[in-house]
């Protein structure tokens, strides 16, 4: 016979509605209280009847993930922890692709699709600051990414320009002096691209080391290819430069190689630097120092905002702007010190 919630509170001591809470992955509940719970769960073999909770509920148990494009590897490692950690708390997770367009992120936002989630988990990337007003949604959702700030949701992101400006100093402090930039986009501010780059100018600023836009690649698609293509551009008309700051890993990756291939070896005459900690920096050659910008930190708390709004839809907290902490990951591309 199928154990029951009642036969878990009876063996882990606690009330139905504790168990109930340890199931929804609420979180202020004690670690010991929730191990209690965890340990009869898995000793009694208990599993949750989902479709009755729901009916009960009026929620779907499931939530919906927007990214721009599976086929860039933050993205797809950032989904693989959103439904990691909704998988923990009970839930599952639709993943929709916008590829990055305007016209389909807005289309998204009110796609009937929606309906059969409780909530979104929101990355735009097509959409702008002047959108900020169609983020105005009558279901929870939590914002990812850099294009709007101040909207009246919560939003979860990373500290762009702190870190490039960190990067940055890491590299003259090893001793480069020409860094070359790989991924900026022509007259961004607002975004990954301009907020990386801002950080990386007042780096310079503050080292008094004059701004060289001749040394900076502008790139459409953060992919491998633009990566390569960006430093063949800037070898072939002559740029001098000593490192390379990609503005994500796979264009770092592509730049890296596009060097090998023109007989500048890495780090010998060029350091490299990247950003995301893709799980393939660590398995390329050299292996690839870059930026943890706190991508599973931000697939969590993504998750966990999300899901306490949809607990606690009339709660009447204030929205939060959550900033990932981030450190710089040093390997063999960019050491701390020139050989």
């Amino acid at each position: 016979m199928a154990s029951t919630l009642h036969d878990v509170a009876r063996l882990a001591g606690v009330s139905m509605q504790t168990v109930s809470n340890v199931i929804r992955d609420y979180p202020h509940i004690r670690p010991a209280t929730r191990a209690k719970v965890e340990r009869a769960i898995a000793e009694l073999g208990y599993t949750p009847n989902l479709t009755a909770r729901n009916l009960r509920s009026g929620r779907t148990g499931a939530i919906a993930l927007a990214v721009p494009d599976l086929a860039l590897s933050y993205f797809a490692e950032l989904a693989a922890e959103v439904i990691a950690e909704a998988e923990r708390a009970g839930v599952g997770v639709f993943v929709e692709q916008t590829g990055g367009d305007r016209t389909r992120e807005l289309e998204l936002l009110s796609s009937p699709r929606l309906k059969l989630t409780d909530g979104l988990i929101f990355s735009a990337l097509g959409m702008g600051q002047e959108d900020v007003a169609r983020l105005d949604v009558p279901y929870p959702m939590v914002l990812l990414g850099e294009r709007i700030f101040d909207g009246a949701l919560d939003h979860v992101t990373m500290q762009n320009v702190e870190a490039a400006r960190a990067v940055t100093d890491y590299l003259l402090a090893s001793g480069r002096r020409r860094i070359a930039v790989v991924g900026a986009h022509e007259g961004e501010v607002i975004g990954s691209a301009g907020l990386r780059l801002r950080g990386y100018r007042e780096a310079l600023e503050a080292a008094g080391i004059p701004y060289d836009d001749d040394i900076v690649a502008y790139t459409t698609l953060w992919h491998r290819s633009n990566g390569a293509r960006a430093m063949r551009e800037l070898l072939e008309r002559g740029a001098e430069f000593d490192a390379v700051f990609g503005l994500n890993d796979t264009l770092a990756l592509g730049a890296m190689r596009a060097l090998e291939e023109a007989g500048l070896h890495v780090p010998d005459d060029v350091s490299v630097v990247g950003w995301d900690d893709l799980d393939e920096a660590q398995f390329s050659i050299p292996s690839l120092t870059t930026v943890d910008p706190g991508r599973p930190w931000i697939a969590r708390t993504a998750v966990q905002t999300l899901l306490n709004r949809i607990a606690q839809p009339q709660s009447g907290h204030a929205a939060r702007l959550q900033l990932a902490d981030f450190r710089i990951v040093e390997r063999e591309s960019a050491p701390a010190r020139i050989a």
